[in-house]
């Protein structure tokens, strides 16, 4: 990493600056009284310059008579008019062109009331026309360049360090010299940000050799290393909000060899919204180089929806759950009921809520997903309007390593809570699913392609409550994501491990995946159905390892070596969404489809099946599996088979693990 700092003042540099600095304090602390001296006083010499200069320095006695009234007269007319025109609010440290056009709008409007005046009425002295023209070109010119040199004064006493033990500034490079570019130059340099601009960069050539608010451009990104050393920054910020995350990935790599930290600036709203230009840069997120754009749903009529209703939300101290949470307790429902056995995260969050949502009826409740009883007495007692069930296991290999875990939570845990959300007339019911459940081949995937079946076939026997499904992929940053492995392992100089140098997966963000969670229980089409969002490419898990090293400012097989430990038990090497034998369709909101599975067609005795050897899974553990697997794959091996190639793997795994 670079930790090159700015020069210190020195010490008659530093009294220079404290001595600018007191000037400017008292300017600003008495801002009308010096506006409207400094304009009194801009009249009087352009208007003696005008005199001076129509007569070359020799006014004559019948003038010099007259100047005293005259000048005063104009004073009351510029100041007067000046008022009115607002320039008197004018703050000098933010002038421009629009103060610029109203100081001449103002200047002419009084130089004319003037002229009518003491050449209208014979009973005034005359002023000749050349003295009321150049009072007009001194007076407008001079207040303009006294605006500019107050600013740039100010500017200059902040780059200069005007408070004492002010920390030396970090010299930033900004990749993107257009509107955004241009803009956060211009702040940054003019307040006491932290910052100071001292270069551009950017692959448009006409722009090469160019200034932008004085500071050079100095050549593509892909320059960087050779022409970086001449300003020696301490950090860089891309500022090109429309960048796709193609294109910032493009910048990372290029800047890679420069070792120094990124930041970005994120959009348009974070230049209406920010304060000053500091508060408008944050870090490199991970998420900026994901695939896609991410998707931003629209929920106006998700408030009417919650408002004075009661949620419950399982697995509420997850990543998925904790975040469903903070969106529904932000859409004033009456009552709020957090679920889950993981009693440390579940306090956590539920005092973060109470912290933020003191008016909101909330209620923390530890209990396990397959305790009928409990689960029963629960609903009966809190009698929800909608449920969103994020409970399950879903750790790939710790579930082949575990079965009837999987099973018994996530397949009887969610016909459990299903059956009794049908039987009190639950408004809605929405489950979580995975992108593991397309074509399964693991147990953890197979056991939420289960669970979609029962959220579909549940549908048909409570038909008064609308049941649905939610399947997404690996979501970021979320509890046994990779994105926390990789960031320990690069926290501790690596090695970074990837399981395979081919392996692909699909990402979303934890907002985006609690934002299409809520929106699937809005959609009146998706009753009965599985919800899938459009998450566009999947992404290398490699090249995601890359850029993690890439933020880090460390070069990724240099700085931190990438080690390959081969596929786990169970999984994939690249993801699907969509199940060979499913098919997508359009709803009404825009990248969010519907998956048409075959649960259709699930005979009710094979789901009875699986469902009562779950009960007992723990002790039946070979015929619950087999009964799963044939049912979640009914074209597939008879469950016999099935049987057989489970032992086959679940002793692969046993050796690996």
């Amino acid at each position: 990493m670079n930790d090159r700092v700015s020069q210190p003042l020195g010490r008659d540099e530093r009294s220079d600056s404290r001595t600018a600095g007191t000037l400017l304090n008292l300017a600003r602390r008495h801002r009308a009284p010096v506006a409207y001296s400094a304009y009194a006083l801009a009249t009087a010499v352009a208007f003696l310059i005008g005199y001076a200069a129509r007569f070359d320095l020799a006014i004559p006695s019948a003038y010099t008579a007259a100047i005293p009234l005259q000048l005063g007269t104009l004073i009351v007319l510029r100041l007067a008019v000046g008022r009115a025109m607002h320039l008197m609010e004018g703050r000098w440290r933010y002038v421009g062109v629009d103060d610029v056009l109203r100081l001449g709008c103002a200047s002419t409007l009084s130089s004319a009331l003037f002229a009518s005046l003491f050449r209208g009425f014979p009973a005034l002295p005359n002023v000749p026309w050349s003295v009321v023209l150049i009072e007009w070109a001194v007076f407008t010119l001079g207040v303009a360049a006294m605006w500019v040199l107050y600013r740039r004064g100010t500017e200059w006493a902040w780059n200069r360090g005007v408070r004492d033990g002010e920390p030396p500034r970090r010299r930033l490079v900004v990749v993107g010299s257009g509107e955004a570019g241009n803009v956060l130059a211009r702040e940054i340099n003019r307040m006491p940000s932290g910052y100071r601009v001292v270069g551009f960069l950017d692959d448009d050539p006409l722009k090469r050799g160019t200034r932008v608010q004085g500071i050079p451009v100095l050549g593509a990104v892909s320059e960087a290393t050779q022409v970086l050393e001449a300003v020696r920054p301490d950090e860089i910020a891309i500022a090109i909000p429309s960048a796709r995350p193609a294109t910032l990935r493009r910048i990372v790599s290029e800047l890679e060899p420069v070792e120094l930290p990124f930041k970005v600036l994120p959009g348009i709203q974070a230049l209406i919204h920010a304060e000053r230009g500091r508060d408008r840069l944050r870090p490199l997120r991970i998420e900026d180089l994901l695939g896609r754009e991410p998707v931003s749903l629209e929920l106006p009529e998700l408030e009417r929806d919650l408002e004075g209703k009661t949620v419950l939300v399982t697995g509420a101290a997850g990543s998925i759950g904790s975040e469903l949470a903070r969106q529904v307790a932000a859409n004033r429902p009456d009552h709020l009921v957090l679920l889950d056995q993981a009693e440390s995260a579940l306090y956590w969050i539920d005092l973060e809520l109470r912290h933020q949502h003191p008016a909101l009826g909330l209620e923390a409740v530890v209990a396990d997903l397959c305790n009928e009883a409990r689960m029963k007495a629960i609903i009966e007692r809190v009698r929800p309007h909608q449920v969103f069930h994020a409970a399950a296991y879903k750790h790939v290999p710790l579930m082949e390593h575990n079965p009837s875990e999987a099973i018994y939570t996530n397949v009887l845990g969610t016909w459990k809570l299903a059956q009794a959300a049908g039987r009190a007339q639950v408004e809605r019911f929405v489950f979580i699913s995975t992108d593991k459940a397309a074509d399964p081949i693991n147990v953890m995937g197979a056991t939420k392609r289960a669970a979609e079946i029962v959220v579909q076939r549940t549908q048909d026997r409570y038909p008064n409550t609308r049941f649905t499904a939610v399947r997404f992929g690996n979501v970021l940053g979320s509890n046994g994501s990779v994105i926390p492995l990789f960031q320990k392992q690069i926290a501790r100089g690596g090695p970074v491990t990837v399981t395979h140098p081919d392996v692909t997966r699909y990402f979303m963000t934890i907002p985006e995946a609690a934002q299409l969670v809520l929106q699937a229980g809005l959609l009146e089409e998706a009753k009965g159905e599985i919800v899938m969002l459009e998450m566009g490419e999947s992404v290398s898990i490699v090249e995601l390892a890359h850029n993690l090293i890439r933020l880090g400012g460390k070069r990724p097989g240099i700085d931190i070596k990438l080690e390959f430990t081969g596929l786990r038990p169970g999984e994939k090497l690249h993801e699907r969404l969509v199940g060979t034998d499913e098919d997508l369709r359009d709803t009404s909101l825009e990248g969010v489809r519907i998956l048409r599975s075959p649960a259709a067609r699930t005979s009710e005795k094979d789901l009875q099946t699986v469902v009562e050897l779950a009960r007992n899974c723990a002790v039946e553990l070979e015929p619950a599996i087999g009964a799963l697997l044939h049912l979640v794959r009914p074209r597939g091996p008879s469950r016999d088979e099935a049987v057989r190639t489970l032992r086959v793997r679940s002793s692969s795994a046993a050796r690996t693990g």
